[in-house]
């Protein structure tokens, strides 16, 4: 099996310097009218625009920044017809404050309170963005009601609302803008020691959803398999303390019988990489070990089967490694967070699905590393023959849980949409604990049913499966032929994200699941802490 030099410079394209924005936040208790800065932001309800006979605002809040400025919040608000709905927002530039520019941002009625806040940070990044503000506060009209730890988690949410409304891929243009903003006070919502912690957590997380977010964004003459390799180590590098980095190449691949990994692999110029990245906590006892496998496409072509029509989104295809980045971009984050407790698998079976006479054909049988033979009935179905050895090679390292993130099936869009993951998993525990850790992060997932009886059509006549069923409940089908390649012995999910991945309106990627994997982690290393500590005082 030969293979060209990578060639990265297709088309001489060269990413430019990355501008991720250093965004200074803390959280202040003072005077809304007191503050100042560029821009101060408000984030209020329909409840919270309510005025009386006078026209003059119920709030406390909104009725004390109305009053210093003469009446004109409340008349530029009527005028605007500005209620409060979510996605309302109106910046005024008013004299009578300190602040350069006031805005108004709606939240609604907060049905949830994550995709709220976070909605409102986005916001005024935005806004920040527009303005050149350097220096911007964010309060909300009413903070009376939240609990400690309610104003906690809204700060952080807020937080990351901020930088990533802040944050514009720029890389490939020619004349990029870049962010003014560097300071940034959460008023109203508590000082000290743990809303910093909180602040913190939020950018390390931010950090890690951007990451993603470039490696989606990355194009396929950029971001090849050994360039995605490359990234790892650079991860492995920086957080050295507590990662370590084995990248396989072809032979190592061989040796452990990866073939219904290579077949995908064997018709592109670019050599595939298989990522491990191994997560050991910097001090005390590993108390359980997990792994995160996402799928590392940098390009799908479908092969032989190849993507015709108007919406087969070939173009877009470079957004099928966004497991990678999501499993990736999880790994940064938590090399800064550093959960004690946990050992953390990080696996990418990197790889590109082309098209040439050295590739894998309709009707070839190939054999994965765990001796399971399957026919290739669609090359098009290629992403769960590399996940199907990554899966083996992850139980192969001892882990007792395992989630799985691809741009798996188009059938999982069309059953959910746009901006909903589906997750498959025959564990109830392992259900629960994903969706409690997507509940904090927002990310939206569902539960999809594992109909055994629909394994009936992934039978082959000649091998032990085929690679696709019919074209009913094609999600389900493709998730049961991934449980083909997990040890009974351990918990496994797999999140089908084809669609939340892409954000067609902004048409840039989103970082979709790289919150959630932080969220579940910890949450895990924070049980095992409890119990230490209930351990020593009892």
């Amino acid at each position: 099996m030969a293979y060209s030099i990578a060639r990265e410079t297709l088309g001489l394209t060269q990413p430019g310097q990355i501008d991720t924005p250093e965004i200074s936040f803390a959280a202040k208790e003072i005077d809304l009218v007191e503050w100042k800065g560029d821009m101060l932001a408000v984030g209020v309800t329909e409840k919270d625009m309510a005025k009386n006979e006078n026209l003059k605002f119920k709030n406390s809040t909104l009725l004390k920044l109305d009053s210093e400025l003469g009446g004109l919040l409340s008349e530029a608000s009527s005028e605007e017809d500005f209620t409060g709905k979510a996605g309302q927002s109106t910046v005024l530039r008013l004299p009578g404050l300190d602040s350069k520019r006031i805005g108004l941002i709606g939240l609604g009625s907060i049905t949830s309170a994550t995709a709220s806040y976070r909605s409102l940070g986005e916001a005024v990044g935005e806004a920040a963005k527009t303005a050149n503000s350097s220096k911007i506060a964010i309060a909300l009209a009413s903070s009376e009601g939240l609990s400690a730890e309610s104003k906690l988690a809204t700060a952080s949410t807020i937080a990351t609302g901020v930088v990533l409304g802040t944050y514009e891929d720029n890389r490939f243009k020619s004349e990029p803008k870049k962010s003014t903003l560097k300071s940034v006070d959460i008023l109203g919502l508590g000082t000290g020691s743990e809303i910093e912690k909180k602040l913190k957590y939020a950018e390390d997380v931010c950090s890690g959803i951007i990451f993603g977010k470039e490696l989606v964004n990355a194009p396929a003459n950029v971001l090849t398999p050994r360039i995605l390799a490359g990234e790892a180590m650079r991860i492995a590098s920086e957080y050295s303390d507590v990662f370590t980095a084995t990248i396989l190449d072809v032979e190592q691949c061989i040796q452990l019988k990866m073939g219904s990994y290579l077949g995908v692999a064997a018709a592109s110029a670019n050599p595939p990489h298989f990522i491990h990245l191994c997560y050991k906590p910097p001090g005390g006892a590993v108390k359980t070990k997990l792994a995160l496998v996402g799928k590392g496409l940098t390009f799908d072509s479908g092969g032989y089967n190849i993507k015709t029509g108007p919406f087969c989104s070939i173009e877009l295809m470079k957004f099928d490694m966004g497991g990678s980045a999501a499993v990736l971009g999880a790994a940064k984050s938590l090399g800064q967070i550093k959960p004690a407790g946990v050992e953390v698998h990080f696996i990418v079976a990197a790889c590109e699905n082309m098209i040439s006479g050295t590739g894998m054909r309709p009707g070839d049988i190939v054999t994965a590393s765990n001796g399971k033979t399957i026919e290739v009935n669609n090359t098009d179905a290629e992403g769960r023959l590399t996940l199907a050895d990554a899966l083996v090679y992850a139980c192969n390292q001892g882990v007792e849980k395992i989630v799985d993130l691809a741009t798996l099936t188009g059938a999982c869009v069309v059953a959910l949409g746009p901006s909903i993951a589906g997750i498959f998993t025959p564990s109830d525990d392992l259900a629960k604990e994903v969706l409690a850790a997507s509940e904090v992060t927002g990310e939206k997932l569902w539960r999809m049913p594992m109909e055994e009886s629909y394994w009936e059509s992934m039978k082959s006549g000649v091998a032990d499966m085929v690679n696709t069923g019919g074209r009913q409940g094609g999600a389900i089908n493709a998730a049961l032929f991934l449980k083909q390649f997990v040890d009974e012995k351990v918990q496994w999910m797999h999140i089908d994200m084809a669609g939340p991945v892409w954000n067609d309106k902004n048409k840039s990627a989103t970082g979709f699941g790289v919150a959630t994997l932080v969220e579940w982690v910890l949450k895990i290393s924070s049980q095992f802490q409890f119990q230490f500590q209930f351990q020593r005082c009892c």
